[in-house]
């Protein structure tokens, strides 16, 4: 019940807040307008059904629960890019609009569905396949509910409470949908002007169709998040933010008897903790640093020291994290600990072993590296951060979780302290001396990512997505941002020249270090505020290389031109 009650609220929060607005035209034609009567008025042969709100709000809700439970693992497993679903909602949306405006086109949309009993598709009959689309394409602002269904579906762990929580979340969102509708239907059927402008509803609810459609491919829903506040953040986090609601939201088996004790581990604490015992190692596709790729198992490593570091190679948190990590592997091992590196991917490219193995000889990491390609491992230490580190003392227990960067001085001290525990009589080496490298939070451009999957920070003009477009830098770009300039083919993680002379890249930052995670096989020539030009040459497999060092955490503009056959996938900046 409290799942229920969770998801209930965190859709009613979220269906009036501004991220909703975009759809609101459509919903407030189509199902409203659309389902107007008036006095004395002959309803004719294409006249829409008066239950028409209630099919369009039930399509929305159908469509966005299955494509948000299981969207993600279908088109994974049939090797289809995630967006798929999202580009067919839009195309059927323009169809449907253009229907709603040429009656002859929406004649042609229903020839291939005569032989059902009831064949309208555009506007008349009860509009059920218009909730479908509009569910489809339906991106509300992800909160924290939001995120757990997303977590739990993507994962594959969809158990009873995150199908409630689900349907919970959608009906409670479609509630303030439906309301707008029917006043919309109420606003209508009261104007008299409208009774006689059938035909003018029918355009405008085309337009507004097409308008949703174009909004989409432009973004805009995002930039509206941007220019308008969220008003409703702060109900959402009164919500969400307390334990019951956190356990609440732990779905899908997240939360089970081998890792509840977790939470009684503070993030970053200075001191020993008990927080149960160390959930097991699962799912791993493959061992790297282990003798014939044999499995590491936890409970064969009682008596000794267990730090457990979760890592994508690629990740620039987690490059600034080794160092630290392989320095207590190398200072420690002798005396008793163990260090077991979890590598889970946040990019497709990461769950190749050849790339993984590769990015774990640059970092000179030589301890068991776990390839957890499924996130099996992850979710079962209900994991949410890259790094993260978690402290087994010889027991078993976990003691000390750290996530994210920095607090290295307080978990070396706890290292220490366990091994003395461990073993009273080892002689432990001096503390390593690891410079700290931790950004301040806010103090450098967030990590920017060039595919359209994951796209972040485009400041230049137009849309940004899938295929292959023509791109000219703007005159004034806002800080903290890239554009493209040149024809360029986006992939769904990386971007790539699509012309034989190559593409260029102007980004805004500020940090101390640039570093681009590039693959293929050519070079980047890299010009900071206009100096001498750097040419970096490009190899393999995707891996990060340093464009910008010594910065000083300074505001600066980089200009990237990239040669054909190089795949830009990222900016991480330290």
């Amino acid at each position: 019940m409290s799942v229920i009650i969770i998801g209930l609220l965190g859709g009613l929060i979220t269906g009036i807040s501004p991220c909703i607005l975009p759809v609101l035209p459509v919903i407030f034609l189509t199902a409203g307008a659309q389902s107007a009567r008036f006095e004395g008025q002959d309803d004719g042969p294409i006249a829409a059904s008066r239950r028409r709100p209630y099919f369009v709000i039930l399509g929305l809700i159908t469509s966005f629960t299955a494509v948000t439970l299981a969207g993600s693992l279908v088109l994974g497993a049939l090797n289809l890019p995630q967006d798929v679903i999202r580009w067919f909602g839009i195309a059927v949306l323009v169809l449907i609009g253009i229907g709603l405006m040429v009656p002859r086109f929406e004649q042609l949309l229903e020839k291939p569905f005569q032989w059902l009993p009831r064949r309208e598709v555009a506007n008349g009959g009860h509009g059920f396949g218009v909730g479908l689309a509009l569910g489809a394409v339906f991106v509300p602002c992800a909160g924290p509910v939001l995120a757990a269904i997303i977590v739990a579906g993507s994962t594959g762990r969809i158990g009873i409470e995150t199908v409630l929580l689900t349907v919970s979340f959608a009906v409670g969102v479609a509630i303030p949908l439906l309301f707008f509708a029917l006043a919309g239907r109420t606003v209508i059927e009261r104007i008299r002007a409208f009774r006689t402008r059938e035909r003018g509803l029918r355009i405008a609810a085309g337009i507004a169709m097409l308008a949703l459609a174009a909004g989409l491919v432009l973004n805009v829903p995002q930039l509206l998040q941007r220019l308008v506040p969220d008003y409703t953040a702060g109900i959402q986090r009164d919500l969400t933010d307390n334990p019951d609601a956190r356990r609440a939201l732990d779905l899908g088996g997240l939360v089970t008897d081998e890792n509840k004790d977790l939470d009684q581990c503070t993030n970053g604490a200075v001191e020993l903790e008990s927080c149960g015992t160390a959930p097991s190692i699962r799912g791993i596709e493959q061992w790297l640093n282990t003798p014939d790729g044999a499995p590491v198992d936890l409970p064969d490593l009682r008596g000794q020291v267990v730090l457990i570091d979760f890592w994508a190679y690629s990740c620039i948190n987690c490059q600034r994290s080794i160092p630290h990590v392989v320095a207590w592997d190398e200072a420690y091992r002798s005396a008793g600990l163990r260090v077991i590196g979890i590598h889970s991917p946040e990019y497709a490219f990461e769950k190749d072993a050849p790339n993984v193995a590769a990015g774990a000889r640059d970092f000179g990491i030589t301890y068991p590296v776990a390839l957890d390609n499924d996130l099996a491992t992850w979710t079962n230490y209900r994991n949410r951060y890259w790094p993260a580190h978690y402290l087994i003392d010889a027991d078993g227990v976990v003691r000390h979780i750290a996530f994210g960067e920095g607090n290295y001085e307080a978990t070396e001290k706890l290292i220490r302290e366990l091994l003395q525990n461990a073993d009273p009589d080892a002689a432990l080496p001096p503390a390593t001396e690891v410079a700290d490298d931790t950004p301040d939070a806010g103090a450098t451009t967030r990590e920017t990512f060039l595919g359209s999957s994951k796209e972040v920070n485009f400041g230049g003009s137009g849309s940004y997505g899938a295929g292959t477009s023509s791109f000219t830098a703007p005159a004034e770009q806002p800080a903290d941002s890239f554009a493209l300039d040149g024809e360029w083919t986006v992939e769904t993680q990386y971007a790539t020249p699509a012309d034989a002379a190559g593409g260029d890249i102007r980004l805004d930052f500020h940090a101390d270090e640039v570093r681009m995670v590039l693959a293929g096989e050519g070079d980047v020539v890299v010009r900071l505020d206009g100096g001498a030009p750097e040419r970096i040459a490009v190899s393999g497999t995707p891996k990060s290389y340093a464009v910008v060092t010594g910065a000083g955490g300074a505001r600066g503009v980089l200009e990237v031109t990239v040669s054909p056959g190089v795949e830009a996938y990222s900016f991480t900046f330290g």
